[in-house]
């Protein structure tokens, strides 16, 4: 029999989902077969409504051998796992005469621990575990939260936390999960048998497609020891969030909270030098913390240096203490051991990394309101590691609406550690960047609007022009809108101030959950939703509720923001443009993202307003309109409120 076409595959699988093939869906596919079978790297950008999904999984399922998808979002995790890769499956069969077995893996927090929830969580301070079934009010939230837990146990059949529907606090979470390091590994627990981390492995290792997010992609590439099964293709979905997903891995911190918690761990199970040595140093690091000013630390200051020192060695000496010291008066002392042991090994980590002050890593204070001051530490760059861990021994494709940021791919291909493309050298990975465009005609369905009339934004304080300007849009557009602010004091102060002024209700991020906010915004076209940067990604509102995307300002990092601004003075003081490099390429993939919010399906409508001069005025601002949708440009006010109008009494004539 002769081997299928992936025309004739792409076919069988859009048709199994009520679709049509599109010409940069085709494109997509052709291209990703040719990467994988030859070995080579691919960055694709496929706009919204491509079909990006089926572009990818159906060269990968031909190709027959294991491939892992990585992705930033638990919607298209559940998308993949629970809607494409099924019908997928299930149209190929016929054609390949084979059913690919798929399976999600994610971290071991990510699941139900039954030793934590039958034994207790281990207590600070006394001996042993509590049970914290017992421990919490049945009246409280938390307490709730534990019975229903305790019940969803016995009928869950993955453990997974996203599988728990109304999900948890991360509070109640913590009281029935463990982190890697303080699991006690199947072989030693008493329900290793039945572990739902365990479970998902195994599935993992028999799967040809494993589904993860890219925490875990991470985990695997910075930590040595491989999490994810063999594989010969990586394919990593809404590649333009990896960066910042390996960064946040990659990043260390040490309060004092924490380390108090590990000495009343460890304290019951070392010998008294050992836990007087840690106590003496966690007292002395909380003492330098309380004088802890915001900022990064371009050097460790002697008396931080010191506290650090002392940490180190403390926690060094409790974690060879906890090896030879045996308590069997302490009940489940294996499990009380093993979180005592993995909070200190933290500290110590952290400690020594900071002390041994690499010209890689970027340290800063940080303070919190609530929680108060926190010291961190984060990787300059992780383009290094990138290259050098996620290139070699398999076939990379990445692909996002969003790669393309100025006209081209290398911007973000710099931050991933690739070569200009086209670009040929020993340590350099070979790879080629494909557009494959979109099937909508942004000229025709959107405008791109900037306010040119209104004053540059400072730093602080309300910008009244703006506020008006604002209010005038939503009434033109009759609702209908989607606020996306550079701060969240910005979107509350501008939800405050047009909740006063406007008949329109204004949903405000922050005041319900995610997933209720969307839906109110969704199911009444007068409504609009105001948020902040995290808003940016998760909204999916095709149709007459969304036809207004409005954005306060470029959103640039903060100035004092010490990571970025550490990596755009990197870039500075190896003879490169630190702002166009770091800050402009942040702004434009963030503004790539808003904008996209806007047309969703080929019968959207809108306009995008940027009520920020700059966009119009300033030297970067063609690159940042170059990264976005190709939408109709216009700088005129009234033009604008015009075709609002227009738009609004289209749909509303069509609701009536």
């Amino acid at each position: 029999m002769t081997k299928p076409s992936l025309p004739e595959l792409l076919h069988a699988a859009v048709t199994s989902v009520g679709g049509t093939e599109r010409p940069g869906q085709v494109s997509m596919a052709e291209t990703v077969a040719e990467a994988i079978d030859d070995g080579s790297h691919l960055l694709v950008q496929a706009g919204t409504g491509t079909g990006k999904s089926l572009g990818y999984l159906v060269p990968a399922l031909a190709h027959g051998e294991r491939v892992v998808v990585a992705t930033a979002t638990l919607a298209l995790q559940r998308q993949l796992v629970e809607r494409d890769l099924p019908r997928t499956v299930e149209a190929l069969h016929p054609l390949l005469r084979r059913r690919p077995q798929f399976a999600m893996l994610k971290g071991r927090s990510n699941y139900l621990c039954l030793h934590r929830l039958h034994e207790g969580v281990p207590q600070e301070e006394e001996e042993g575990l509590f049970d914290q079934f017992e421990a919490a009010a049945p009246t409280s939230k938390l307490g709730q939260d534990l019975l229903r837990m305790r019940d969803w146990a016995d009928e869950t059949e993955t453990g997974d936390r996203d599988d728990l529907t109304p999900g948890v606090s991360d509070r109640a979470w913590s009281q029935v999960s463990v982190s890697s390091r303080e699991c006690l590994g199947a072989s030693k627990c008493a329900y290793g048998a039945e572990c739902f981390a365990e479970a998902a492995r195994e599935r993992a290792k028999l799967a040809e497609v494993v589904v993860t997010n890219h925490a875990l992609l991470a985990i695997d590439a910075i930590e040595g020891a491989p999490v994810l099964p063999q594989h010969e293709v990586l394919i990593v979905d809404e590649a333009h969030e990896l960066v910042s997903r390996v960064t946040g891995v990659a990043t260390g911190e040490l309060t004092p909270g924490q380390v108090n918690r590990a000495v009343r761990r460890a304290a019951k199970l070392v010998n008294e030098k050992a836990a007087d040595q840690l106590q003496t140093a966690s007292e002395g690091f909380e003492r330098v913390m309380e004088l802890a000013l915001p900022g990064r630390l371009e050097e460790i200051p002697e008396d931080l240096g010191y506290a650090l020192m002392a940490l180190r060695d403390a926690a060094r000496a409790v974690i060879t203490a906890l090896g030879t010291t045996r308590d069997k008066s302490v009940q489940d002392e294996d499990a009380v051991r093993k979180q005592a042991l993995a909070s200190v090994e933290s500290i110590h980590d952290v400690a020594e990394r900071i002390t041994n002050g690499s010209e890689y890593d970027v340290v800063w204070y940080e303070r919190h309101e609530r929680f108060g001051a926190s010291l961190r530490v984060a990787p300059m760059s992780v383009s290094g590691l990138l290259r050098e861990k996620l290139f070699t021994d398999r076939s990379v494709v990445l692909t996002s609406a969003t790669l393309k940021l100025g006209g081209d791919f290398n911007g973000v291909g710099a931050s991933l550690g690739l070569a200009p493309e086209g670009t040929e050298s020993e340590d350099a990975p070979v790879w080629k960047g494909l557009d494959v465009g979109s099937p909508f005609d942004y000229g025709k369905q959107g405008i791109l609007y900037v306010a040119k009339h209104l004053a540059r934004p400072g730093r602080e304080g309300t910008r009244s022009d703006m506020l008006d300007e604002l209010a005038e849009l939503i009434e033109a557009a009759g609702g209908r809108t989607l606020g996306l602010f550079s701060s969240m004091r910005a979107a509350q102060s501008a939800a405050e101030e047009l909740r006063g002024r406007l008949d329109t209700p204004i949903l405000l991020q922050g005041e319900e959950t995610l997933g209720e906010l969307i839906k109110g915004f969704a199911a009444d076209p007068q409504t609009c939703l105001f948020g902040t940067l995290s808003l940016w990604q998760g909204v999916d509102v095709p149709g007459a509720s969304c036809q207004l995307v409005i954005m306060d300002k470029i959103p640039f990092p903060r100035p004092d923001d010490p990571l970025m601004s550490a990596r755009q003075k990197a870039v500075d003081d190896a003879g490169g443009n630190g702002f166009m490099a770091v800050a402009a390429t942040h702004a434009a993939l963030l503004m790539a993202q808003g904008a996209g919010r806007l047309v969703r399906a080929s019968g959207d409508r809108g306009v995008v307003a940027v009520l920020d001069p700059r966009l119009a005025t300033a030297r970067y601002g063609s690159y940042l309109r170059a990264s976005l949708p190709d939408f109709w440009y216009t700088t005129d006010r009234n033009q604008v409120r015009r075709s609002l109008a227009a738009i609004d009494a289209v749909a509303k004539a069509d609701e009536a």
